[in-house]
């Protein structure tokens, strides 16, 4: 990826998932009072209104949800790389939760490696993390 690609901005907050992805860990943020997951992450629980969380790593696996492909006129990072695929992933431990990513065929392909024909709902699929950078580990997509 080129040092030039739009990065996520790391709150206090964000903090402990990208540090796990560092890790090669896939962590959603668990409230301590209910254990209802939550993503994205922040600071009180929608449910029970508790300040206090943990990180619960999951297994990683997950399923297509939905997909789109982006095409020009794009931002200018990523206008080269389009048409590329974006899919949200539900995870297996909690299907409420939903990251988004790209589908790739192996760790370190460029986004727009695979063909978006071939992108098919409801296939299962298991996280990798790609090093954009010191700080950063993007989670990517490997169909399983």
């Amino acid at each position: 990826m080129s040092s030039e690609m739009l990065l996520p901005a790391v709150g206090e907050n964000e903090a402990p998932f990208w540090e796990a992805a560092a890790k090669g860990e896939l962590r959603i943020q668990q409230c301590a009072g209910c254990e209802r997951l939550r993503f994205p992450p922040r600071p009180m629980c929608p449910r029970c209104q508790s300040t206090e969380s943990t990180w619960a790593l999951m297994s990683g696996g997950g399923t297509i949800y939905s997909f789109v492909v982006p095409h020009p006129p794009l931002l200018p990072q990523f206008n080269d790389l389009a048409p590329y695929n974006v899919i949200l992933v539900t995870l297996d431990e909690d299907p409420t939760i939903r990251l988004i990513g790209n589908l790739v065929d192996q760790v370190g392909d460029k986004i727009n490696a695979v063909d978006p024909s071939s992108i098919e709902l409801d296939k299962p699929v298991q996280v990798v993390f790609e090093q954009i950078n010191d700080d950063i580990h993007m989670p990517r997509w490997l169909r399983v």
